[in-house]
């Protein structure tokens, strides 16, 4: 991407590491007569369907920005070569999930998880109707149910029998609790996608997948066990204990709705899991990370049978 189409010198560029669905572009750059740090996110040669466009996670950020949520400064957004990008302030600090877990060690860190269910607490306090989001459409009457014709209506699409996943979508048609008033989800709020520096949160990372919904999605998303890495036996993103993160959230929450999204977010993750396998598959895009992602799948079913049996106690 050139100065013009940034509108500043570009004084030096490089892909930033991570960036499966997107790619992160990070510019030193001269503007006004100051270098600035900027990072520009752009699409990859192939992305999901499921994925918001660039303008859309513009808008996003911007929100998440103005409602007080810790997230990279949203610049500008513009086109290069039929291609949308946007700009973003770059923020410093430790994104990498297994160096997170090292980090914190095997207790945790409950300043950081009470960081990060404050967080959850100013999203969760964007709500509808916002007339700088239409494409969010209306909030589902039932998240939980619309959450499981999702998952059952991407299965069918990709036409590969996923008889593990079936099994667990029925037992959340058992176990769905009633509808809540629905709030902006950030649907991958998770190790991997938080920014920290020095223990303390900089940056919720990554607004690909927003919608309204149950706020207990995110909290079931981040306490997933997929995303706990090195450190199992910390149930909130391997980064520390979910009483932390629920500490750290505040009042409003039911813990016992949180079992039934844990199992739909481990099947949430299968599904995105097959989907970049498919990617890999098509030839479009033929990286490494792609086919490793597939690979995950069988884990990720053992789990399903695991939790499911949990909820069915």
């Amino acid at each position: 991407m050139d100065d013009a189409a940034l509108g500043a010198r570009v004084i030096a560029r490089r892909l930033l590491s991570g960036g499966a669905i997107q790619q992160n572009w990070l510019y030193e750059v001269e503007k006004d007569g100051a270098r600035q740090e900027w990072v520009v996110r752009t699409d990859n040669a192939a992305t999901l369907a499921v994925s918001r466009s660039r303008p859309e996670e513009f808008a996003l950020l911007r929100a998440a920005w103005d409602a007080g949520v810790p997230v990279p400064e949203p610049l500008f957004q513009g086109t290069h070569a039929g291609k949308p990008f946007f700009v973003m302030r770059r923020l410093h600090g430790e994104a990498n999930a297994v160096a997170l877990c090292k980090a914190v060690g095997p207790e945790g860190d409950a300043a950081l998880l009470r960081q990060c269910g404050a967080a959850l607490r100013r999203i969760h306090a964007i709500r509808p109707p916002r007339a700088d989001l239409p494409f969010l459409g209306e909030p589902p009457a039932d998240p939980a149910l619309a959450f499981i014709a999702q998952m059952q209506g991407r299965l069918d699409a990709a036409g590969t029998p996923r008889p593990v996943l079936e099994w667990g979508l029925a037992a959340l048609r058992r176990h769905a609790p009633p509808p809540v008033p629905a709030v902006l989800v950030h649907n991958d709020f998770r190790n991997g996608n938080l920014m920290v520096r020095d223990g303390a949160l900089q940056g919720v990372l990554d607004w690909e997948f927003p919608a309204w919904g149950d706020p207990h999605q995110d909290i079931g998303w981040i306490c997933a066990p997929c995303w706990r890495f090195t450190n199992q036996q910390l149930e909130a993103g391997g980064l520390g204990h979910r009483a932390d993160l629920l500490a750290g959230y505040g009042p409003g929450l039911d813990e016992s709705r949180i079992p039934f999204w844990v199992l739909a977010a481990t099947i949430r993750w299968a599904v995105i899991a097959a989907d970049q396998g498919a990617r890999f598959l098509s030839g479009v895009e033929r990286t490494l990370e792609l086919a490793l992602t597939a690979h995950l799948l069988p884990a990720l079913e053992w789990q399903v049978l695991q939790q499911v049996e949990t909820l069915d106690a």
